[in-house]
């Protein structure tokens, strides 16, 4: 076994006599814990050497008058205990796994072996695709690739650098310049994704002392804002105005600014909000509006410009859009007044600790915004919204419950987190894919396959679509 040698300084004769009571101590020790653990379901088996043997009599506690106690743990007796404590971060991972297993919502991620596209080819299957945010089918437009080719054989492949250095070339202004136009607003700053561009807004403008109202529904990203604040917060009930009313009058004068703050279109049900009525009484009562553009952009609006323009808003603070769904790319950017930009340029972290955008993105980019506002932006448009009523009024005849949704994003809720996983991968078998959702990103009661139709649907995919999800709809009961 081995000993908690505890050597001092006492005279000779005694040493024995202590080495000896500290092997019996130790001894009980080890018995004891190793008993413990095992009792409480945490030992993990190691080759643990004790370590005593007659030619090896090395303390595993050493004598050291600098210490509190006058006793310093040797290396030796941490890696002992070390090997003998458990692994709690492997414990943890496979806890987590094992419970998403047993909920029936363990899912592996997908491999898409072709183009984006209204038909592609996933885990090499063909299928229907109604999972993809490409709303107007610019992922794979010529114009946009032409464009990011000419890009890489001007620009390179990256710029080398954040913006605040000498990562900002003149391809990055320019599509920021095209961007305010597009959004009618003062200025506009293109970041790294919607995701970043939430977090870099939310933490320039919310400090302590500050408050932030968020609807019940908001995206993560915006959640995820916020946590990084220091500013108050409070929920409203999703897309109660009157609850938004209550809060704002609870909150009024306690706080130096007031942050509302929604998405536009809402990810999960496919609704709208009701930005009129939050522009009303964010004036009232002298708040700050944000919105979250991310599936209005390019599907609502002029042009496809947002929210704010669908619904004819003279004034909104900060318009938060993306250019990874409808836009065929990647990246975020913040529409608002030349005053908050400058400010970003110098305190939103994500902006100022990011490599900025590659060229051939950015001139994709700009590619997709001058579509956009062409007469073949215009018929993408139309018919992206035209096959939007076509399947949403299918699925709705055969009975499936789609909630709240008024845009391309239209929710099949089944309820049960497992069924709506079990029906997504029944969908797939039958040539249709469409993810399934579950707790914790929906309530765990509204499970649900998440549909979005896009403007490269012929009506026989759509057509194909609906007869699918009506025969699997009826072999598992749903209809």
């Amino acid at each position: 076994m081995c000993k908690v040698g505890l050597v001092t300084p006492p005279a000779k004769s005694a040493i024995k006599l202590i080495n000896c009571l500290q092997n019996i101590l130790q001894a009980v020790f080890i018995f004891r814990l190793t008993k413990t653990l095992k009792q409480s379901g945490r030992f993990m088996r190691a080759r643990i050497e004790i370590g005593y043997k007659a030619h090896q009599q090395t303390p595993l506690m050493h004598y050291n008058a600098s210490e509190p106690d006058g006793v310093r743990p040797s290396v030796q007796l941490a890696c002992y205990l070390g090997a003998m404590m458990p692994h709690s971060f492997e414990a943890y991972l496979d806890e987590q796994l094992n419970s998403l297993r047993e909920q029936g919502v363990f899912r592996t991620l997908r491999e898409l072996q072709s183009p984006t596209g209204p038909r592609s080819t996933i885990d090499g299957k063909s299928v229907i695709n109604l999972s993809s945010n490409n709303y107007l089918g610019l992922a794979n437009h010529p114009a946009l690739k032409a464009a990011a080719i000419k890009a890489i054989e001007e620009w390179g492949v990256g710029s080398g650098a954040v913006r605040t250095i000498i990562g900002t070339m003149s391809i990055h202004e320019e599509l920021e310049q095209r961007l305010t136009e597009f959004k009618h607003t003062e200025a506009v700053l293109v970041l790294q994704s919607g995701f970043t561009a939430n977090a870099a807004v939310l933490g320039v403008v919310l400090n302590d002392g500050d408050l932030v109202i968020s609807d019940a529904l908001n995206h993560a990203s915006i959640i995820d804002g916020i946590r990084l604040t220091k500013a108050a917060r409070a929920v409203y009930q999703h897309n109660d105005m009157a609850d938004l009313e209550r809060v704002l009058q609870a909150n009024q004068g306690k706080y130096r600014n007031t942050v509302i703050v929604t998405d536009g279109v809402f990810s999960m049900d496919g609704d709208i909000a009701p930005l009129p009525r939050i522009a009303e009484l964010a004036e009232h009562y002298g708040a700050i509006t944000m919105v979250d553009d991310a599936h209005a952009s390019g599907v609502l609006g002029k042009n496809g410009s947002g929210t704010v323009s669908h619904y004819g808003i003279k004034h909104w603070d900060i318009q938060v859009g993306t250019l990874s769904k409808a836009i065929g790319a990647v990246g975020g950017y913040v529409a608002t007044s030349s005053k908050l930009r400058q400010l970003m340029e110098h305190r939103a972290r994500p902006f100022l600790f990011s490599t900025s955008h590659p060229p051939a993105v950015v001139a994709s980019c700009l590619a997709a915004i001058k579509l956009l506002q062409s007469v073949e932006g215009e018929q993408l448009h139309q018919q992206l919204w035209e096959n939007t009523k076509f399947f949403k009024a299918g699925l709705n005849k055969l009975g499936f419950n789609t909630g709240i949704s008024e845009t391309p994003i239209t929710p099949v809720i089944v309820g049960d987190g497992a069924k709506a996983m079990q029906f997504s991968d029944s969908l797939f078998q039958a040539g249709v894919f469409a993810q399934g959702i579950a707790f914790p990103t929906v309530a765990k009661d509204k499970g649900r396959v998440r549909t979005i139709v896009t403007a490269s649907h012929s009506n026989a995919d759509l057509a194909e679509a609906l007869n699918i999800f009506e025969h699997v709809g009826r072999s598992m009961q749903l209809i």
